[in-house]
């Protein structure tokens, strides 16, 4: 079996954890497949309008992605594996999906006064929203 093959078996929402880096360095070398994208996503409730933002590629893209069955590059693969840590992270924190999708969509004063959710386009936002989320669950709220 090839390591990609593997890779497949092993990818999902519950299965993306850091704890498992080099597993997540190899799945960022490879790629994500569309349908793998679709799989792990799922329970991230954000739409494919979002996701389109996030990765900074147009829906029309994403429409092509999925009816050629392509393979995201490593740098969108990167991207999606670190939003859905934090989404895992953020579920975490809050307990559940809606507290933390209500907290993304709300503006926070501590981040600019913007929603944790515009800054999830780059690496260095989603870096301060993951921060954010750290000092939520240790409870230093300033």
């Amino acid at each position: 079996m090839d390591n990609t093959s593997e890779m497949e078996k092993k990818l999902s929402y519950s299965s993306v954890d850091d704890k498992d880096i080099f597993f997540l360095i190899n799945t960022v070398r490879n790629g994500i497949k569309y349908k793998m994208f679709r799989d792990i996503t799922k329970s991230s409730h954000f739409t494919i309008n979002e996701w389109s933002k996030f990765l900074h590629l147009t829906e029309r893209t994403f429409q092509r992605y999925k009816k050629e069955k392509k393979t995201f590059d490593s740098i969108h693969s990167e991207k999606i594996l670190q939003i859905i840590l934090l989404y895992k992270k953020g579920v975490e924190v809050f307990g559940d999906n809606k507290k933390f999708s209500i907290w993304l969509e709300t503006n926070n004063l501590v981040l600019g006064n913007i929603k944790p959710k515009h800054l999830l386009d780059n690496t260095f936002g989603i870096n301060i929203v993951n921060d954010e989320l750290i000092r939520i669950e240790h409870g230093v709220l300033a």
